[in-house]
């Protein structure tokens, strides 16, 4: 305890160094004589941002839990809407079924793109549409055809309620076919670790979770910048959410704001993300 404790005011003392401290201050202040407990899941986008968030709110106030899952864009709002979490966060929109059935209200607080990612050792860099397109309803199956080495292609996606498969699918396939020899990760994380690991694969993440352990892909040479995702050049993007079963009230209304406040939106922009604000 002693040492978690540490790391965490170590990492608010690095934090307020780049933050006016009453800017800080400010957006803590709503919390100050709350307690109790926040439940939160769903698209694992989200994360990192949401958990640098957590760390601040629980350290300056010892009487606030917050627990945070991962699961899917899809099974965040499914839970919301049944009360079992306080937030679920979608990488998608909600569909208007899912706002009627549930009764949801939506919170987006960040811009994301979803980058194609390969190991940072394949020469292959740049892709079309259409090459893209090809790679993965399995018409084309080497890196030779592409330019790359005589090997395989091992292609990753994610599943059928994942929020970023949703988009990646929408706007980068054009809806088009995914191979069913695909091989299914849980999460962007997993996704980038299973490319980390294998040098003749590919996949797809949020454009947040990208760095040096795997290469994003320069798709009909737009690279997936956040300057290319906000000004709209780079296609592939969408909001993240955060979810709520009706008008967000209590500790998860206080979450939501703060992390649309100063320093939420400086979180977003840190992670790699693009503030709304």
């Amino acid at each position: 305890m002693k040492i978690r404790t540490i790391l965490i005011s170590f990492f608010i003392v690095c934090f307020c160094g780049s933050l006016p401290a009453t800017a800080l201050s400010n957006d803590l202040d709503p919390f100050s004589g709350q307690s109790g407990e926040l439940r939160i899941a769903g698209g694992t986008a989200h994360i990192p941002v949401v958990k640098e968030a957590a760390k601040l709110i629980m350290e300056s106030n010892a009487d606030i839990q917050i627990s945070i899952a991962g699961g899917g864009s899809g099974a965040g709002i499914k839970q919301v809407g049944e009360g079992l979490i306080d937030i679920g966060n979608s990488g998608r929109k909600a569909t208007d079924n899912e706002i009627r059935t549930y009764g949801l209200s939506l919170y987006k607080w960040a811009i994301d793109g979803v980058s194609v990612i390969v190991h940072p050792d394949n020469p292959v860099k740049t892709l079309t549409s259409a090459q893209l397109k090809a790679i993965f309803d399995g018409t084309v199956t080497t890196w030779k055809a592409l330019g790359g080495e005589d090997r395989s292609i091992n292609v990753f996606t994610r599943d059928a309620s994942s929020g970023t498969r949703k988009v990646f699918w929408q706007k980068a396939l054009d809806k088009g076919k995914i191979s069913e020899s695909a091989q299914f990760v849980v999460s962007n994380g997993a996704m980038k670790s299973a490319v980390a690991q294998n040098p003749y694969a590919i996949g797809y993440m949020s454009a947040g979770y990208v760095d040096e352990s795997v290469s994003a892909v320069t798709l009909n040479d737009v690279v997936p910048s956040p300057q290319n995702i906000n000004s709209g050049t780079y296609p592939v993007s969408r909001g993240l959410y955060s979810n709520t079963k009706g008008e967000a009230s209590g500790l998860a209304g206080l979450f939501i704001d703060f992390l649309l406040s100063e320093t939420g939106q400086k979180i977003v922009a840190d992670k790699g993300f693009i503030p709304v604000k």
